[in-house]
């Protein structure tokens, strides 16, 4: 039996899957990841969050950044993996998409939005560090690209920014919180595209297996968790998931 003949009596038999993905499954649909050579970080510094909030021209950097589109984070389509995560979710067998990605594919290929849980924000909007008021990028770009003025709150004035979680701003609890409560009750923990190295994302598959959840990870490379892994499969993810999902 192959190993994505496995994954797929893997799918089959569980009860509950909880779906983990990073950046290896938007590569495919052309979102450059983090790390990498040739990924967003070895093309531009990150800004960090006090840098936003205490240097204007760092938040003008970075709203430029996200104007023009430079990251590579927005604007792509879901690919054949996005939309196999979509079909676990809507036949029932995936209670929610546990996300490191801001790109909001997951959205776009079909998953109603509250059963995707971003850890680290969404790049496709804006939201006001004081008051939470969502603000959409069109909007702000207008402005901005009129007369260079910094978004601020249409609500209460406040500083706005993309609803990213930036290096060095706390992690959302609330989205952490649910992420922990799926992951401990799910049958099957399944990784898509992720390295498994930035915490305390990562705590989230051993976590399930410790509660006797099985653990199936599909990436490209090896991960440092592989060794607790029931299942391993080192592939594409549209491919495999294609391949373990497939369409009726």
């Amino acid at each position: 039996m192959s190993d994505v003949e496995r994954l797929s009596q893997m799918i089959q038999a569980a009860r509950r899957i909880v779906v983990f993905t990073g950046a290896g499954i938007s590569t495919e649909s052309g979102i450059p990841d983090f790390r990498s050579p040739g990924g967003i970080w070895s093309r531009m510094q990150p800004i960090y969050f006090q840098e936003f909030l205490s240097d204007v021209e760092k938040r003008r950097e970075a709203w430029e950044r996200a104007f023009s589109g430079r990251a590579g984070w927005t604007g792509r389509s879901p690919n054949a993996g996005h939309f196999a995560v979509a079909r676990l979710v809507g036949a029932g067998k995936a209670s929610s998409v546990i996300t490191q990605n801001v790109d909001n594919l997951h959205q776009d290929s079909g998953v109603p939005a509250e059963k995707v849980i971003e850890l680290h924000g969404n790049a496709s909007y804006a939201a006001c560090l004081a008051c939470g008021l969502r603000h959409e990028l069109a909007e702000l770009k207008v402005r901005f690209e009129a007369g260079g003025e910094l978004p601020s709150c249409q609500q209460c004035g406040g500083v706005v920014k993309t609803a990213t979680i930036s290096f060095g701003q706390p992690m959302p609890e609330g989205p952490m919180a649910r992420a922990q409560e799926e992951t401990l009750a799910c049958d099957l923990f399944l990784v898509l595209g992720s390295s498994l190295v930035v915490y305390p994302a990562a705590s989230f598959p051993p976590m399930a297996k410790h509660r006797g959840a099985r653990l199936a990870i599909v990436n490209r490379e090896p991960t440092e968790q592989d060794a607790i892994a029931d299942l391993v499969v080192h592939g594409e993810i549209g491919p495999v998931m294609s391949a373990a999902v497939p369409a009726n």
